[in-house]
């Protein structure tokens, strides 16, 4: 069997890639392990499928914060406001909701998928699923095929990595892109995940206090362990977890608990503000306020509708103020305390669920050896990666997924004229 082009993966980035390379009007093969193509982009977005978001390049490029400076070329030939004007030319109307996340009106991830499909076979794109490969053949620094785990040998010239990287294996991510990026010269750098629920030893969690409580609307940091000083922040929403905690900021300051663990400290510290929009002294008054309408009420019935119920007496507890303390003799520092913690509330975390377990794989194939405006690797002509396999990583709400849009269109498109050239 011989292709012009063979792309290897049907994730968001080698559908995009398949799209790009067969609009040229290449001789284009798409293989994929599984017995389906799109199978991580129908669990995108809760199985909504958030296709990108609709905010500005340095929007993007900002909650792309594993190398996101190196997708301006390609943003450049095919933006976040590309795909949406693709999708919709699809016949997919999309909709634009918080923090500019794009998804189908339908909220149905299956149809972005189907219509990707619908388009990829209109192109006359060829697909071949349930096969697996097994290696790409390289013989004098040049590309000769593709072999299958069948022993079957796709000749080609030109091929598409574009298998993800090693974060939710069922979709197919196993890592084996590394693998045959590494045969071919590349280097891999440290994998870790991303975009991943964190963990905690903090005995509040063990006894699962807290477990399934849901916090809205707060802002939660990673703190530098040997300076004291904030690393990164994110306002959203978290829920505590038997383990740890989970949500969308937890997810996204994960990568920095990560990076600071590898640093050789045994545990991060994060800090919970439960009103980012109020000052210290504003949370005094506010309770000094409900204290004064109701002077003889127990201050843990005063701070009810004021803060998570069951938060209120492990908070009492920390600012060492005794929960059946009426309002009337509140004391001032116990007072100062509780607000402290309620703008800096501690959380002692020692890790992360696995990156078989995270959204996104952090690491992959180093940038300094893939030409950013092609995608082709700058080692072995006629080789091209995509999508996660490469050393970049972003966040959920439309970023990450653009990051493999754009990247799975510039590797297609440049496939296609490498292939027009030889």
């Amino acid at each position: 069997m011989k292709a012009e082009i063979v792309i290897i993966g049907g994730g968001p980035a080698g559908l995009m890639a398949a799209y790009a390379a067969g609009l040229e009007g290449c001789k284009v093969l798409l293989v994929d392990k599984g017995d389906k193509l799109g199978r991580k982009l129908a669990i995108s977005g809760g199985g909504r499928c958030n296709v990108t978001n609709a905010g500005p390049i340095d929007l993007i490029i900002r909650n792309i914060p594993g190398n996101g400076k190196f997708l301006y070329s390609s943003l450049a030939q095919f933006s976040n406001q590309n795909i949406i004007q693709f999708f919709e030319s699809l016949g997919i109307p999309l909709k634009e909701e918080d923090r500019g996340r794009m998804f189908p009106v339908s909220d149905k991830a299956k149809d972005v998928v189907q219509a990707l499909l619908d388009k990829i076979a209109e192109l006359g794109v060829t697909i071949k699923t349930n096969a697996p490969v097994k290696q790409i053949v390289y013989d004098d620094q040049r590309i000769t095929g593709v072999q299958l785990a069948t022993g079957e040998t796709i000749e080609t010239n030109c091929v598409i990595v574009a298998v993800g990287g090693k974060s939710v294996p069922y979709t197919g991510s196993t890592g084996d892109g590394y693998r045959w990026a590494e045969k071919a010269g590349h280097t891999i750098t440290d994998l870790f995940p991303t975009e991943v629920p964190i963990t905690s030893s903090e005995p509040f969690i063990r006894d699962k206090t807290l477990q399934g409580l849901s916090l809205r609307d707060v802002r939660l940091a990673v703190m530098d362990p040997k300076r004291n000083r904030q690393v990164i922040e994110h306002d959203g929403d978290l829920i505590f977890t038997h383990f740890g905690i989970s949500g969308p900021i937890a997810l996204r300051c994960s990568q920095f608990v990560v990076k600071t663990l590898k640093k050789g400290h045994k545990a991060a510290l994060m800090t919970i503000d439960l009103f980012p929009t109020k000052t210290k002294e504003a949370v005094i008054a506010d309770i000094k306020q409900r204290a004064e309408q109701e002077a003889k009420r127990a201050i843990k019935n005063v701070l009810r509708g004021y803060l998570p119920e069951r938060l209120i007496p492990l908070l009492l507890t920390k600012a060492n103020l005794d929960e059946d303390t009426t309002s009337a003799h509140l004391p001032r520092v116990p007072l100062d305390n509780l607000a402290e913690l309620i703008k800096r509330f501690p959380l002692e975390v020692d890790g992360t669920l696995s990156i078989e377990e995270a959204f996104v794989t952090g690491g992959g194939i180093s940038l300094k050896e893939v030409d950013p405006k092609t995608m082709q690797s700058r080692l072995m002509p006629g080789l091209f990666f995509c999508g996660e396999v490469l050393d970049i990583h972003g966040y959920t709400g439309g970023f990450n997924i653009t990051a493999a849009f754009t990247t799975g269109y510039s590797a297609g498109r440049s496939s296609a004229a490498h292939c027009q050239s030889i």
